[in-house]
């Protein structure tokens, strides 16, 4: 194989493993986050996706119906995406569950400590009750889980790829 067409080859998978990076964040997101409004219908937690991305800016008393909801769990989607492009620059390469646990307790506490300033409608931490505390912290453990043990597995996968083909 020539080196021109190996360089093309390992760019190509590079970019096709970003991009699924991308979709995994993007599925994760929708799922997790309608995990989250199905825990929050049922009384499992005081906050909800729209809690988040609706409520601390917008008051208008469509955020309160299903309609919020469905904004809500798009926009998480697309917010996930980020956090995907996050786990694929610097923890891709560990086929650990550690790592994906990990990176969802971190993106609890960055959330919810780090950033709760800029979100008015979410209590502070120290106001949610154990049953929110336990559910959204259950909630990114399975995120993180699901984000890096996805993308780290496929970028593992990639890799066995290139080595049998070489």
């Amino acid at each position: 194989m020539s080196k021109q067409l190996q360089v093309q080859e390992k760019n190509t998978s590079e970019g096709s493993l970003f991009l699924k990076s991308l979709s995994i964040g993007f599925v994760g997101g929708l799922f997790w986050s309608s995990i989250g409004v199905f825990l929050y219908y049922f009384n499992m937690s005081e906050v909800a996706p729209k809690s988040f991305l609706l409520r601390s800016w917008i008051t208008e008393s469509w955020t309160e119906h299903w309609l919020g909801h469905v904004i809500s769990i798009i926009l998480t989607g697309i917010l996930s995406m980020v956090a995907s492009t996050i786990y694929y620059g610097i923890l891709r390469k560990t086929l650990a569950l550690w790592t994906g646990i990990v990176y969802g307790l971190v993106l609890w506490g960055v959330i919810f400590f780090v950033l709760h300033p800029l979100f008015m409608n979410v209590p502070a931490i120290h106001q949610l009750d154990m049953n929110t505390i336990v559910s959204t912290l259950s909630l990114y453990v399975l995120y993180g889980l699901f984000i890096g043990y996805s993308i780290s597995y496929h970028y593992s996968d990639v890799q066995s790829r290139k080595e049998v083909n070489n």
